[in-house]
């Protein structure tokens, strides 16, 4: 699994035009699942990010986590994560998880989230989607849980 965390002061998502989902100050999540992901894997990788510690406490340094500042997440599918692009200039998509099986887990994943209390927005599965967001620090971190 692997997520791109942006700390951000809002985020939005429309598809067809339409709005739907927007966040103030929290986390936009991008989210790629592998077939090799699994719910415990999923539960491993939102704690880490419920717990992640990047925002600024009262003495400018990066202290606080979404929970102590009441931040949300706006959660994307994010299938490209898996790119490979070690061969001729058009990137693989072979490494991403098949669309039933990253669903599911995607699914699982903001549930999960929702479960432990945050306040969770998210796009549609496999949707054309346009994302805004306004980076806050800039902070963005890559998170593969075959790192964890």
């Amino acid at each position: 699994m692997r997520v791109v965390i942006q700390r951000v002061k809002h985020a939005s998502v429309k598809i067809e035009g339409n709005l739907h989902g927007q966040i103030q100050q929290g986390f936009l999540l991008l989210v790629g699942i592998c077939d090799e992901d699994s719910e415990e894997v999923v539960q491993k990788v939102a704690e880490k990010i419920r717990k992640l510690r990047i925002f600024e406490d009262e003495n400018g340094k990066m202290n606080l986590a979404l929970q102590d500042i009441n931040g949300s997440i706006l959660s994307i599918s994010q299938f490209t994560l898996y790119a490979d692009c070690k061969k001729g200039n058009r990137p693989s998509f072979d490494g991403a998880g098949k669309p039933e099986h990253a669903k599911r887990l995607y699914l699982y994943f903001n549930e999960y989230l929702r479960a432990a209390g945050v306040h969770v927005e998210e796009g549609i599965f496999g949707a054309d989607m346009k994302v805004e967001l306004l980076n806050d620090g800039p902070v963005t971190i890559v998170l593969d849980s075959a790192m964890l």
